[in-house]
């Protein structure tokens, strides 16, 4: 035998994988980032003494999450989201002290291309049976709280009945969805209906893949946001709604404290005559603080 044939048995790993990408890799981020991985990785392996049949399963359960994935979900993301990676990932990225808003995750059911509206407009094209009508008021100011003007908020929710606009045939294109541009005083306010909980895909290899882990699929209701403005770091951000049984067990692990809105019944009949809302509705106050870039 050729003494110029390496021995890759368990004993050389993962030094034999670390030396040759570690010696060919020339991009210096991307080599941290390999060596890192197949370090983690092969320590992965060798702790769980993962069988061969566990990891053509791995195997097997990655390749159903890609095919899950198409023009309208992003199954992938859903993965990321409920292994906390995405929550994790986006805070050690947006890392603001306590100074402005705080970050959490996008989420696979974002879009582009929503609506324009004026500031007092309904961003429901078509209610649901269980909708609550409720009103998002409040300011977008910069860490010294001065009023922020031409932020643009980019909002988007599921409907009461756990739906986002591209789930549910029987709803509108861009239902729920919007975008506002602030004014001089910085202040924004729309019409919606009142976020509730609602379960993350489950027929999917993801679903599986918690029910199999015995954790539940239910996010509290929340509202959406990216909030951009120039000179100012984009935020995106969620309002989470107060009192939901979730708030304590995300199955996406994005849930923060100070992003909890207080939705309360309002009897402002005046304000209801301004927005054009008839019978009752709830209102939730929710001020946004952007970081100068």
């Amino acid at each position: 035998m050729s003494s110029n044939v390496k021995d890759f048995g368990v004993d050389k790993m993962p030094q034999a994988v670390l030396e040759e990408y570690g010696s060919k890799t020339k991009d210096p981020r991307l080599k941290e980032i390999m060596l890192a991985l197949i370090t983690h990785l092969h320590e992965f392996v060798k702790e769980v003494q993962l069988t061969e049949e566990e990891w053509f399963q791995a195997i097997m359960f990655l390749t159903a999450v890609g095919q899950k994935c198409d023009d309208k979900r992003q199954e992938f993301i859903l993965l990321s989201d409920t292994l906390g990676v995405s929550s994790l990932v986006d805070s050690i990225n947006n890392l603001r002290q306590g100074a402005g808003t705080e970050n959490t995750v996008l989420g696979p059911f974002y879009e582009t291309g929503a609506p324009e509206y004026p500031m007092g407009a309904s961003i429901v094209q078509k209610s649901t049976e269980k909708g609550v009508t409720a009103v998002v008021n409040g300011y977008v100011r910069d860490a010294d709280g001065n009023p922020v003007k031409d932020a643009v908020l980019d909002v988007w929710q599921s409907s009461s009945e756990g739906l986002y606009h591209m789930q549910d045939p029987n709803m509108p294109e861009h239902n729920l969805c919007g975008r506002f541009t602030t004014g001089p005083d910085g202040r924004f306010i729309f019409v919606t209906e009142k976020p509730a909980a609602y379960p993350v895909p489950t027929d999917g290899p993801v679903g599986i893949m918690l029910n199999a882990c015995g954790r539940h699929p239910w996010r509290p209701g929340h509202l959406h946001f990216i909030i951009t403005a120039p000179g100012y770091d984009r935020l995106v951000t969620h309002i989470f709604t107060n009192g939901d049984e979730y708030l304590d067990s995300d199955a996406v692990f994005a849930t923060k404290s100070s992003l909890v809105g207080e939705y309360k019944p309002c009897d402002d009949q005046a304000l209801a005559s301004e927005l054009g809302i008839a019978g009752t509705f709830e209102k939730v106050d929710f001020d946004f603080t952007l970081i100068k870039s």
